[in-house]
């Protein structure tokens, strides 16, 4: 009992943390405030020591919400839309695996890592999936977090700024006008519950974001259950989301953070080049705005970015979908990536 009121006591700093953050970024007009904003706070308290934790029910809770939001605004117009999207889908891949290989390569050069723990760490994403195979090897699982962790929380905080300085403010909402109704929520979240476990259980990368995106996409299209999730709603995501994210620098001491920040930044910034080049390359065969091009490029969090999207005013189904693609085709990816490198380590227990 005492342990459960300690989380209730560190879950409940953790959201003071993130709403203060949150608030602040409101007041400075800074874009998707409760996600960035509340990403920052909780990260820089994990480093200063604070007891931040996200627990995994609310974790949970949080994607299904996003994933049934970001499914409110699937119509006919989107599904037909979506005849473009093979030719983005190959270009992502491209830039992608060109921008393993060369953070992979910088990362052996100048920053000491070995090839295996490079390819790991330069991964653009799939972050619970690169940790649990680093687990499972000799390989630096602390240093590679570090920098996984880095590229997410950067990416996070920049993405929303780039977009509002460099692009035009769409004004514009792919969600419904109207809210949802109480008895269609709960459908649409019970279902999204259930369709997340047996993803879960298929071993798919965002299980309940995209159980949530399924469910939501099906009962607006046949118009069943009509409406947006409330704003409250979508934005307590956002805020749990950013927490979620800056938990993952708790414990971590400011000396490991400041030697692990410039591989993670470089790698960061090699990503991002890269996806900048993919958005160059695929804007005359789409057709469509680079600022919905460059999030659905970016390899940030598949989450933070659809929810990015959503606070942004583009379309949050096209970008959901482009890092659902990036997730799995990492999954094939990184493992032939280690297979090819030449200091592959053996797994634990083994000499």
């Amino acid at each position: 009992m005492a342990i459960e009121k300690k989380d209730w006591s560190n879950l409940s700093i953790t959201l003071a943390i993130a709403g203060a953050g949150a608030g602040l970024f409101s007041l400075l007009g800074f874009p998707a405030a409760p996600l960035t904003g509340s990403a920052l706070a909780v990260s820089l308290g994990g480093l200063l020591g604070a007891p931040v934790i996200v627990p995994l029910w609310l974790r949970t809770l949080c994607f299904i919400v996003l994933g049934t939001s970001i499914g409110s605004g699937v119509s006919p117009a989107v599904i037909d839309a979506a005849i473009t999207w093979p030719a983005s889908f190959l270009v992502l891949g491209i830039s992608l695996i060109l921008s393993m290989l060369i953070s992979r390569a910088i990362l052996v050069r100048f920053f000491g890592f070995d090839a295996y723990n490079a390819s790991l760490a330069s991964s653009p994403g799939h972050l619970s999936y690169i940790l649990s195979m680093a687990a499972d090897s000799k390989a630096d699982v602390t240093r590679i977090g570090l920098a996984q962790s880095t590229r997410v929380l950067f990416l996070t905080i920049c993405v929303p700024l780039f977009v509002s300085l460099l692009f035009e403010e769409t004004g514009a909402s792919f969600l419904p006008v109207q809210n949802i109704s109480l008895l269609s929520a709960v459908y649409l979240l019970l279902g999204a519950a259930v369709v997340g476990i047996i993803f879960l259980k298929m071993k798919l990368p965002a299980a309940y974001l995209l159980g949530g995106m399924l469910v939501s996409s099906l009962g607006h299209v046949s118009t069943l259950t009509p409406g947006k999730m409330p704003d409250w709603a979508t934005l307590s995501s956002f805020l749990v989301m950013g927490a979620l994210i800056g938990t993952r620098f708790k414990g971590v001491s400011l000396d490991l953070f400041a030697k692990a920040i410039g591989a993670g930044v470089v790698v960061t910034l090699i990503t991002v080049g890269m996806a900048i080049l993919g958005v160059v390359l695929v804007m005359p065969l789409v057709g469509l705005d680079p600022s919905l091009l460059f999030v659905a490029f970016a390899p940030g969090g598949v989450e933070a970015m659809a929810a990015i999207a959503v606070q942004s005013g583009l379309d949050p189904t096209f970008v959901a979908a482009h890092h659902v693609f990036r997730l799995l085709l990492l999954t094939f990816v990184v493992p032939l990536l280690l297979r090819r490198s030449k200091t592959a380590l053996p797994a634990k227990g083994q000499p």
